[in-house]
């Protein structure tokens, strides 16, 4: 069998970060309409990611976390994406890299990707042609009774 010399498989990962990059931003430009909402994991530990230490000691490998009702200030750039979630009736602000995301899904419209440990550094998906406007100031969600959710995603990840 002839060797891929081009690199395929990175190439649709790198593509695909992309797609998730685009909706993130979609979200900042548009809101999210209708049922939409991003269940996203990530590795805590993963360099640019900024998790504080109080989260990190509850999740030091890995974290899901979920934009739907309560966040605020999502922010998306080149190589990663900045929000803040409510923990515990606590906000904290969180930079994900792209690169150090596991998971993206969109459960409304049971749309997901999962994405290889390590790849996609994150000059490479920089690199791709984006259309990301200028965050706006996101205007303040209302305020719900419940915190956010930290939820497993394994129904989402091929085995």
């Amino acid at each position: 069998m002839a060797q891929d010399l081009f690199g395929y498989p990175k190439m649709v990962e790198t593509a695909l970060r992309g797609v998730m990059r685009e909706a993130l931003a979609r979200a900042v430009r548009e809101g999210l309409p209708g049922d939409h909402h991003f269940y996203v994991t990530f590795r805590t530990r993963a360099a640019g990611a900024k998790v504080s230490k109080y989260l990190l000691a509850k999740f030091p490998e890995e974290m899901t976390i979920v934009l739907q009702h309560q966040f605020r200030g999502l922010e998306v750039g080149d190589d990663a994406f900045s929000v803040s979630l409510s923990f515990q009736s606590r906000w904290e602000r969180l930079t994900v890299p792209f690169a150090a995301v596991m998971t993206f899904a969109d459960p409304s419209v049971h749309f997901g990707l999962q994405f290889e440990a390590q790849s996609a550094p994150a000059a490479e998906v920089a690199a791709l042609p984006a259309q990301i406007a200028s965050p706006q100031p996101e205007e303040p969600r209302k305020p719900e009774q419940t915190a956010a959710e930290i939820v497993a995603l394994d129904k989402f990840r091929k085995r």
